[in-house]
């Protein structure tokens, strides 16, 4: 048996919401996981480069309740969203397509850039000499390195990474040389981060327009700060939140749009923290709830390292063992395995699924922070929350997109009921 870690509750969880009368919900919880030898833990990915305007606020005193906050006009500039996806090499479906990749889509964005490009990261490993491996895919990483080598000099890059142990890392040393601002934070910012073809799949957003983009400013500008502050100047407030979304056209329908973010600590005023999207957007579900995470632990995760993964699966039998037909309750949980060469093995943190994605019948959230409790309170992280009414004639909302990325993967050779991995159950016994 493994140590038990205490339960600790989480700061900043919402309190529930009125009861709302509706039909019954029948809820999907799934997690797709990539599993490797040891589980490795590693960020996700969420792109989302935008033209960056001076900003313009609300003051907070505007911002502390719903109906305290200032009427906004609806956004018409034209907004595009695409969803992006990092296929490893060796992993193919055969009931569908995939997106554009990550890799297309950043060396189209970096192109398009005239005046600025901002990037938040967790950490770089663009090439092999930075993973101590000779793939060849890690030509993608190195053409998207090259690429803002290029741009350092003509354009303002600017950087902002986590705290490294030990030196800067060589692509960033290269970077600054060329006049890219690097800032280094000690939260462990998790917007923007790209690997080697060959390792790590996940689902990304490309989001442009100006509105959305100016609220993403005030998510972003905070983590890059040079002193933490308890009370964030109304600058990096925002009047676009669970509450108060923004309301837009995108992809030329309606939609209700806003970011979340994490910690608390970094959340200005009137910005909703992800726990409480995520909590919201389970609750507003009225039939199904599908989920693709790397990790699910619901504790305080890095408080004991050694006994991370092993404790994972006991929560995730927790959840399988919900399942109850004839209580209509439709609880069901696989494990994503993402298969790897012995060559793909020696490549740090790859060959794992990065998704953190939730798709509802009414929203779509992508994030970046894996579920579990130190995410929420210790480390940057952000989320795109879209809602948008369904469309009979195309159905290219954003959640019908994402929610046929999440049933290929379900149906997919790759993905198997936790019940069918006799090693977690070794593991891990209950």
């Amino acid at each position: 048996m493994t140590e038990e870690i205490p339960y600790k509750q989480l700061p900043g969880q919402q309190q529930p919401r009125p009861s709302q009368s509706r039909a019954p919900v029948f809820v999907c919880a799934v997690l797709l996981l990539g599993v490797t030898a040891g589980l490795l833990t590693t960020m996700a990915v969420l792109t989302l480069l935008t033209t960056p305007p001076e900003h313009q606020t609300t003051p907070p005193e505007h911002r502390t309740s719903p109906s305290l906050v200032q009427e906004e006009p609806p956004c018409t500039d034209p907004c595009r969203l695409v969803l992006l996806e990092s296929i490893p090499e060796g992993v193919t479906f055969n009931s569908s397509s995939t997106h554009m990749s990550i890799f297309q889509a950043w060396q189209n964005l970096m192109s398009e850039a005239s005046s600025s490009l901002d990037i938040a990261s967790f950490y770089w490993t663009l090439t092999n000499t930075d993973t101590g491996t000779h793939e060849a895919s890690a030509a993608q990483g190195e053409a998207v390195l090259q690429n803002l080598a290029d741009l350092s000099p003509k354009l303002n890059v600017r950087i902002a990474v986590n705290t490294p142990q030990g030196s800067l890392p060589a692509d960033l040393q290269l970077l600054s040389s060329k006049g890219a601002q690097i800032r280094t934070c000690q939260h462990g910012l998790e917007i923007a981060h790209t690997g080697e073809g060959a390792g790590g799949r996940g689902v990304q957003l490309q989001l442009s327009g100006r509105r959305p983009g100016e609220d993403l400013r005030g998510v972003l500008v905070p983590g890059t700060e040079p002193e933490y502050s308890p009370t964030w100047p109304s600058s990096f407030s925002t009047s676009f939140n669970q509450d108060s979304p923004l309301q837009l056209r995108l992809n030329d329908s309606e939609a209700s749009v806003y970011l979340s973010s994490s910690p608390p600590s970094l959340c200005a005023s009137g910005r909703t923290s992800d726990l409480q999207a995520i909590l919201g957007v389970i609750q507003d579900a009225q039939s199904f709830v599908y989920i693709a995470v790397m990790n699910y632990l619901p504790t305080m995760e890095f408080s004991h390292p050694k006994n991370t993964q092993p404790v994972m699966f006991p929560f995730l039998r927790s959840l399988a063992s919900l399942q109850d037909p004839r209580g209509k309750l439709d609880v069901q949980v696989r494990l994503f395995v993402v298969p790897a060469t012995a060559a793909q093995k020696e490549i740090p943190f790859a060959r794992v699924n990065h998704n953190k994605y939730m798709v509802t019948d009414k929203v779509a959230y992508i994030g970046t922070s894996n579920w579990s409790g130190d995410y929420f309170v210790n480390t940057a992280g952000v989320a795109l929350v879209v809602q948008q009414p369904p469309q009979s004639e195309t159905g290219a909302t954003v959640q019908e997109q994402l929610r046929r990325v999440f049933e290929r993967d379900w149906n997919s050779d790759y993905s198997s009921p936790l019940s069918h991995h006799p090693d977690a159950k070794d593991k891990c016994p209950v």
